[in-house]
């Protein structure tokens, strides 16, 4: 994993980025409610609509989290001359997107997809628009424009969702600008019509990549199943490098700087919508900037990982990502991450110190604690109660700071080595993974049961409890501001 200080540099450099984006926009539109009994036509709930949002999809996804992170983006594509497509319009120049290239059809209707949840559950998805093969005039008009929106460009990032936007003449448009040597990046669900431009770098899912090798059925291993067919795969696609992204499992990176990959992240179905265009954003600005590969590729993930968070579809902001980089290399996403960290950690001789909290909002005690918690070993990780749990421990008012924003302030802190984050109200799931040779807990445990005892013991550590610094607790700090609120 490249260093944290590293990616951040990275970041400041986008600004300067020009891209062209080119492929198919999509309105996605999420209509959310709830049951109001049960339809007397059909078994089927009434919903009581509430809210409805919008935002752009496919490639107008990926345009809004290249400008949402600092670059000037110029959007080659085509919507329909009606509302929605005015709507997209609208919601791209929001953005910040470049609109001057996306024309409107008078004989297309936008692509709109509709998702319909009814408390909480997704109930049905529809979706409406024209699809299929522009006529050959509108294929020339869209190549003029996107050779004329990338004359002064520094890269070009093609989102194609095969909804017949890539006629034949946006494919020799594309292969001048790649003869041109411009860097070419490609999303595609058909890799192979790219193949004599050369791309610097395709992005297939598993199931597009698995469809060009002419495999089919279940794959138990997918990542060995990619990582065994990197010659092939870049033979078929033509391109430089390969990333194959696996859902839950990451992704995987083949070509000169591979095999490496990313780690994945799970989350329910209804928060990854758009995830791959984000990653997709981060990565290609990356290399467009001159970044490496496996560089680009830590971007790509953790920028997925900052929208992943968020329900639908939805952008990666440069404040939002700084701060996931900020703990990047210290925050732990996974268990495999720290059951690597800490076999690495053993291997050199280092002794692993373990200590949990809510950490809310901190303060001297808690810098004071962790700095002797440091001082008893070599390497401290960490362990953050997520917001639920911090719900029930500490009442319906905290967390005072949502978990993001304690990781990213307790990863700041030079005594501490790692972060993670728990669900369960004990620390016994964390312990389990990092097998601590320490677990450290401030002295106001002296006086109550300390539920991991047995566990870390079991597991061949030893508990210590620390000196409580008198007078400072998250629980006070909150008590005296409200105080001196009323008073105030």
């Amino acid at each position: 994993m490249v260093e944290a200080r590293a990616l951040i540099a990275l970041l400041h450099g986008w600004a300067k980025s020009r891209v062209v984006v080119f492929g198919e926009s999509i309105l996605d539109r999420y209509l959310k409610g709830r049951a109001a009994g049960i339809c007397r036509e059909a078994p089927v709930p009434v919903v009581g609509l509430q809210t409805v949002s919008e935002a752009p999809g496919g490639a107008a996804n990926a345009a809004c989290n290249m400008a949402s992170l600092g670059a000037e983006v110029r959007f080659v594509s085509l919507v329909g001359a009606d509302a929605y497509g005015e709507r997209l319009k609208t919601l791209l120049a929001q953005q910040g997107v470049d609109t001057a290239v996306v024309a409107s059809d008078g004989g297309r209707r936008t692509v709109v997809k509709q998702r319909l949840r009814c408390d909480d559950q997704l109930v049905a998805r529809f979706d409406e628009g024209d699809v299929g093969p522009v006529t050959p005039e509108r294929g020339k008009h869209l190549a003029a424009a996107l050779l004329a929106a990338a004359r002064d460009c520094d890269g070009v990032v093609v989102s194609d969702y095969d909804l017949g936007l890539v006629a034949p003449a946006v494919l020799e448009a594309l292969k001048t600008l790649a003869d041109r040597g411009l860097p070419l990046i490609v999303d595609a669900k058909c890799l192979r019509r790219y193949r004599g431009m050369r791309p610097l770098l395709v992005k297939p899912n598993f199931d597009e990549a698995l469809r060009l090798l002419g495999g089919d059925g279940p794959v138990e291993d997918r990542v060995g199943f990619i990582a065994r067919r990197g010659e092939r795969l870049l033979d078929i696609t033509g391109a430089r490098s390969v990333v194959v992204t696996i859902d839950c499992a990451g992704a995987v990176l083949l070509g000169p700087d591979g095999p490496y990959r990313t780690a994945g992240r799970a989350v329910p179905a209804a928060y990854a919508a758009g995830a791959g265009d984000t990653f997709l954003a981060a990565m290609a600005l990356a290399l467009i900037s001159g970044a490496a590969t496996r560089a680009a590729m830590d971007l790509g993930a953790a920028a997925a990982d900052v929208v992943l968070a968020h329900e639908g579809t939805a952008v990666c902001g440069r404040d939002e990502f700084s701060r996931e980089l900020a703990g990047h290399g210290k925050f732990l996403r996974h268990e495999a991450q720290v059951r690597q960290t800490v076999v690495r950690a053993r291997q050199a001789g280092r002794r692993i110190v373990f200590t949990n909290g809510c950490f809310d909002i901190l303060h001297r005690g808690h810098i004071t604690y962790l700095e002797r918690a440091k001082a008893l070993g070599d390497v401290l990780i960490v362990g953050l109660n997520d917001d639920d749990s911090v719900r029930r421990l500490k009442g319906p008012d905290r967390p005072v700071n949502p978990l993001a924003d304690r990781i990213s302030v307790v990863a700041a802190l030079a005594c501490v080595d790692y972060v993670l984050a728990f669900a369960g109200d004990t620390a016994h799931g964390p312990i389990r993974s990092v097998r601590p040779d320490l677990f450290v807990k401030g002295g106001d445990y002296a006086v109550k049961p300390l539920p991991e005892v047995d566990l870390v013991e079991e597991l061949g550590g030893r508990v210590r409890l620390l000196e409580y610094v008198d007078n400072n607790s998250t629980s006070r700090l909150i008590e005296r501001i409200r105080r001196d609120t009323k008073t105030g």
